[in-house]
């Protein structure tokens, strides 16, 4: 039992397991240290938020959690990270930001630590995943048995959002290229970054939260949770799947982007041949009227009656002259 009593800081919420009985028990807003008990037949979860900056100093008085673990449960750093030591697994996994009234797409971290009978969490800004973890543990407490299984329902919980989020950015990308295939030509770029954008960290983040499951599938069994071989494995089946369509959302999002940089190339393309033909129009009468216009001595019908229509035809002629010549080189 921890030595000082007095209220948890930063608590966002607390569950105390019973295993005899297979049921949990949520522990109140303003619970003390001294309710965390020392059950010895069930195991206790913690969720903090590290806005409270009284949380590391109160890590640090549990005498089970080493100087590493608390350093992991209280980093502000932005990289996702799973190590195994000594029984324990700790780190830091991605997540979502969720406002009050609204999910949103900001990647959010998720710092955890499981020992034998505690489960330990902590973020900075509220996140999608964890809420949902809660409503699940509080929905059928009994399949929960020991902290590893909260742990694999908080990843379980990521790959369900990053689903979500891939249905999402699928109509997305389906509305977006049902105007680059139509008819008209409108530059949907704009529309078109921010989905990429996503797709590129989603596909970065995962990629690494697989690669730190593997790396963590492959330590020594001494080191590992009991029961994490086979969440592991569970694990990294999971998201394998999901890496799957995020990587082809990634693939179709660049293809779109390059066909319309395509259609944009040869709308550009077919507006400078326009230009062009009007400029190899419009350059034989503007040396007639520049010639006519030089105001020196013995101009051409400068004293004729009609000098002005003779002009004129001789303009008319020059366009037809350009136009043959266009013609016969194939131009036109």
């Amino acid at each position: 039992m921890l030595s000082i009593v007095q209220s948890i800081p930063g608590l966002v919420w607390a569950y105390q397991f019973d295993g005899d009985s297979r049921s949990c028990r949520r522990l109140p807003p303003d619970a003390t240290r001294a309710d965390l008990g020392d059950e010895q037949t069930g195991f206790r979860w913690l969720h903090l938020n590290l806005a409270d900056q009284r949380v590391a100093a109160f890590l640090e008085e549990f005498s089970k959690l080493p100087t590493q673990v608390v350093t992991a449960l209280t980093t502000h750093e932005t990289h996702a990270s799973i190590t195994l030591e000594d029984g324990m697994i700790y780190g830091t996994l991605v997540d979502f930001q969720r406002e009050f009234d609204e999910e949103t797409r900001d990647i959010g971290w998720l710092h955890f630590a499981v020992c034998d009978n505690l489960l330990i969490t902590t973020r900075l800004q509220p996140l999608r995943s964890i809420d949902r973890v809660r409503a699940a543990v509080e929905k059928n407490p009994a399949r929960y048995r020991q902290p590893i299984d909260i742990f694999e329902l908080i990843v379980a919980e990521f790959q369900r959002t990053l689903i979500s989020l891939v249905i999402e950015l699928t109509e997305e990308l389906n509305q977006i290229e049902d105007v680059v295939y139509g008819a008209t030509t409108r530059d949907e770029r704009r529309r078109l970054a921010p989905v990429r954008r996503t797709v590129v960290r989603l596909h970065r983040h995962l990629r690494t939260v697989l690669t730190l499951l593997r790396r963590a599938a492959a330590a020594d069994e001494d080191e590992m949770p009991e029961g994490f071989h086979d969440v592991s494995g569970r694990l990294t089946s999971r998201l394998e799947a999901v890496d799957h369509d995020v990587y082809a959302l990634q693939d179709r999002a660049r293809l779109l982007h390059e066909e319309i940089d395509s259609k944009l190339s040869s709308e550009t393309n077919r507006h400078l041949y326009i230009l062009s033909l009007m400029t190899a129009f419009l350059l034989p009468p503007s040396l007639v009227t520049g010639f006519f216009g030089m105001n020196t001595e013995a101009l051409p019908f400068a004293h004729a009656e009609h000098g002005t229509l003779y002009a004129f035809g001789l303009m008319t002629l020059s366009v037809g002259g350009a136009w043959w010549l266009l013609r016969r080189a194939g131009i036109l």
